[in-house]
């Protein structure tokens, strides 16, 4: 097996990368092409783009799962049980607040194209409460700080450890879930 990062699905891969600086400039935006590869007798993913300010060329690859999963119609998903080996827990609740500030307060007035883009927000904001829910151990009731890889994710944790409670977590993901279920 290469020593190849885990990539659960195409929707982590995606974000992944655009949480990472180009390394020659910090230019955070580049658009991707993905193609199927095998390294070291193992199918792998990889990403690779142009740099749009300095021309740099990116590349990233990653394992692909045993098993791919489509994703979900009507819903998103990240991965399956495991936590993600590309992200920590804090991203994950910072991707979710991310999404959740960009999802209108009332979708009276919104067209049906706008409605389901805050929907599919909503959905995003869940299934990223969901992979921070991952990292809890079945014996535990929050992230576990070793958990936490990032020095993003550890300033988050520092500031609001509350937030990292599974009950805090499913509080707030119900509370996503039965706004989504409503609108």
């Amino acid at each position: 097996m290469p020593e190849l990062p885990l990539a659960r699905t195409n929707a982590e891969a995606r974000l992944y990368l655009s949480l990472q600086p180009c390394e020659s400039c910090g230019e955070s935006r580049c658009t991707f092409r993905s193609a199927v590869i095998t390294v070291e007798g193992a199918l792998a993913s990889r990403y690779t783009g142009e740099c749009p300010s300095c021309s740099a060329r990116r590349v990233y690859e990653f394992r692909l799962p045993a098993e791919v999963l489509p994703p979900p119609a009507g819903s998103v998903r990240f991965g399956e049980a495991s936590p993600s080996e590309l992200l920590d827990p804090g991203t994950w609740l910072w991707y979710s607040d991310v999404c959740i500030r960009q999802v209108p307060s009332t979708t009276a007035t919104l067209d049906d194209r706008a409605l389901k883009a805050a929907r599919h927000t909503l959905a995003t904001a869940i299934a990223a409460i969901d992979e921070v829910l991952k990292f809890i151990p079945d014996t535990e009731d929050r992230v576990p700080l070793s958990a936490l890889t990032s020095a993003d994710g550890l300033a988050l944790y520092d500031r609001e450890p509350g937030r990292f409670t599974r009950p805090r977590l499913e509080a707030v993901r119900d509370y996503y879930t039965a706004t989504l279920a409503g609108s």
